[in-house]
């Protein structure tokens, strides 16, 4: 445990530092620490499940760069395919062969996918169909759920989660209000809800999208039925429904939330692991709307770094590990024995809290629970969190740093980290 010699100088120092040249001192708001206090401590390097930060903390980390690190970080097969791709180039701008083999690796795992554009975030693969679900039915709203998170594309920044929700922030200024009007927002599993905003606006509505199992405000899982219920919905009133599965993609199934439930979406997006831990985003689905995607249709979309072949290499060898007999299992195996572990060593010590997982993915709200929707996670006691998040930090424990992030496993974390971590937690919860 890091307490009795956890000093943070350095990192203190390049974050200062940072203040003066980035906004907030940083390239994406979450990791700024502003809702769990403190200073954020700045990675040197990362490999297995650890972290280890300038001045020298090593941490057992439940993040994995927000899900991409599912094999572990640096995982040697996929730093050899890469030292191998390098000696041909880091960037072509034109095609080549690994697309195909990684498409085609997309294609036969996720069931709604027959085709399959990559660009190179999870915001960028939102963005791009969000006007494909426009241009295909010739409609103009969207349907999204509060507390969700589709990237920072203007129609998405209506109730968003994620670090919008993190910060506190009211929709993003900047976003035209003739945009934000376009987007109608429901609350997370409230069938009800979505049929009304379809019945209030009649043949304007393009589609539904949303995240499968929330991990953006929180972990929160769809009620049974809920999804079902939204392909129902938008096969009665000639709307697309598309899943977002950046966070949940070959992370809580191979096929993702649509493989683990059964429920097949019109269109799919993908990120984080498909990349392997490089920048990569994609999204697919039937061919008769894909086509509608330039040269093969006229909804233009391009990238410079699209197929970056860097990307579809770790992409290629990160599906290959996934692939290998047990991998979800032990997944599961592991989250679960960490999240019911930490739920019962907070109760114990006399805390309301509230949480579950799905394979590689998991979240404990403080809170008794349930909790279905946004609304509901917002019943978390935030400043108990922070100190929980600062604790387990100084005992060398590497949580999301908000309450509306899902966490992660992967498969380098050992029995010994998961008991690691408890034993972390006893001390936390029982001083809190």
């Amino acid at each position: 445990m890091l307490t009795e010699t956890f000093k943070t100088t350095k990192s203190e120092e390049i974050f200062a530092a940072a203040q003066q040249l980035m906004p907030g001192g940083v390239s994406s708001p979450v990791r700024a620490f502003k809702s769990v206090g403190g200073q954020p401590i700045v990675f040197d390097h990362v490999k297995d499940a650890y972290i280890w930060d300038v001045d020298g903390n090593q941490y057992i980390d439940y993040v994995g760069t927000w899900g991409p690190a599912i094999c572990g970080h640096s995982h040697p097969e996929v730093i050899e395919a890469l030292r191998l791709a390098l000696d041909k180039g880091t960037s072509f701008g034109a095609p080549c062969i690994l697309e195909n083999v990684l498409a085609q690796m997309v294609i036969d795992a996720v069931p709604s996918v027959e085709m399959v554009r990559f660009v190179n975030s999870g915001t960028e693969a939102c963005m791009s169909v969000l006007r494909l679900i426009r241009a295909f039915t010739g409609r103009e709203k969207l349907i999204k759920f509060e507390g969700c998170y589709h990237g920072h594309a203007d129609m998405f920044l209506v109730k968003a989660g994620s670090g919008v929700a993190t910060l506190g922030l009211p929709d993003s200024p900047g976003v035209p209000k003739t945009v934000a009007e376009n987007t109608l927002t429901a609350p997370y599993n409230d069938l009800q809800a979505v049929r009304t905003l379809f019945e209030e606006n009649p043949e304007q509505v393009a589609g539904v999208i949303l995240e499968p199992v929330v991990g953006n405000a929180g972990f929160i899982v769809p009620d049974a039925g809920f999804l079902a219920g939204l392909r129902e919905l938008t096969k009665e009133y000639g709307a697309l429904l598309v899943f977002d599965e950046v966070m949940t993609g070959f992370r809580i199934a191979y096929g993702g939330a649509q493989e683990k439930f059964g429920i097949t979406p019109d269109l799919t997006t993908m990120g984080k692991v498909i990349g392997g831990g490089l920048p990569v985003g994609a999204y697919g689905g039937r061919k008769d709307i894909m086509s509608m995607v330039a040269p093969a249709g006229p909804m233009y979309q391009a990238g410079t770094l699209s197929g970056n072949p860097l990307a579809m290499t770790a992409g290629i060898k990160t599906l290959e590990l996934l692939k290998r007999p047990g991998t979800y299992e032990q997944l599961d195996r592991v989250t679960g024995k960490l999240i019911h572990g930490l739920l019962r060593i907070a109760r114990e010590a006399g805390h309301e809290v509230y949480g579950g997982h799905i394979s590689g993915m998991f979240g404990m709200f403080f809170t008794a629970g349930p909790i279905h929707n946004y609304e509901d996670a917002k019943k978390s006691d935030m400043q108990k969190f922070g100190k929980f998040h600062r604790g387990m930090l100084e005992r060398g424990i590497y949580l999301a740093p908000s309450q509306f992030e899902a966490g992660f496993t992967s498969l380098a974390h050992t029995d010994a980290d998961i008991d690691k971590t408890l034993e972390a937690a006893q001390a936390v919860l029982s001083s809190l």
